[in-house]
């Protein structure tokens, strides 16, 4: 097995994940499944849904690399910067189309699907490049970081657009109908 070949493997695996952790909180809401899935489908809420594919299928990606004595470099800033430049390529892609034409699931889908191929042939220059020394420290804490601040805006959301659900009328996790 090849690098790449593992990069094509990764993202149907990452878009595996995608569809199954968008109902995990529904399937098992607690506290805990709230930092990494969506709490409810506001556009927020579906950032975890990158950054934690991405994150969580890095555990298969590592053991199935390791397996095959596939030699990469600064492995965690991978995930941590292919996490964050999904999350800003979706968000820069869909917020003007969503504010013209509204909710589109077709165009959702599409886009998550597009940003993640995007994502995983960064991966690919990522995992390449030089290593880079502490950089895979840095990105961990960068990780968790980030899971602190999914997890506060989902008990804490901004009151925008953004942090709002269109379909239950909330924003977050304890807030009641509007």
């Amino acid at each position: 097995m090849t690098l790449k070949k593992d990069k094509v493997i990764s993202t149907l695996g990452i878009i595996v994940f995608c569809f199954l952790f968008h109902f995990m909180y529904e399937w098992f809401p607690n506290k805990l499944f709230a930092l990494f899935f969506p709490v409810n489908e506001s556009i927020w809420e579906h950032m975890k849904i990158l950054f934690s594919s991405i994150c969580f299928y890095g555990i298969i990606d590592y053991i199935v690399l390791s397996k095959n004595k596939i030699s990469v470099n600064n492995f965690v800033f991978n995930l941590f910067i292919t996490g964050i430049i999904s999350i800003v390529l979706y968000l820069i892609i869909f917020l003007p189309v969503y504010n013209i034409i509204g909710e589109n699931m077709i165009f959702s889908i599409s886009l998550m699907i597009i940003v993640i191929i995007i994502s995983q042939i960064i991966s690919y220059f990522v995992l390449k490049s030089k290593r880079a020394k502490y950089i895979n420290i840095i990105s961990f804490i960068l990780i968790i970081i980030t899971y602190i601040i999914f997890g506060y805006l989902t008990y804490n959301p901004i009151h925008n657009y953004i942090f709002f659900d269109s379909h239950h009328n909330v924003y977050g996790i304890n807030d009641y109908n509007i």
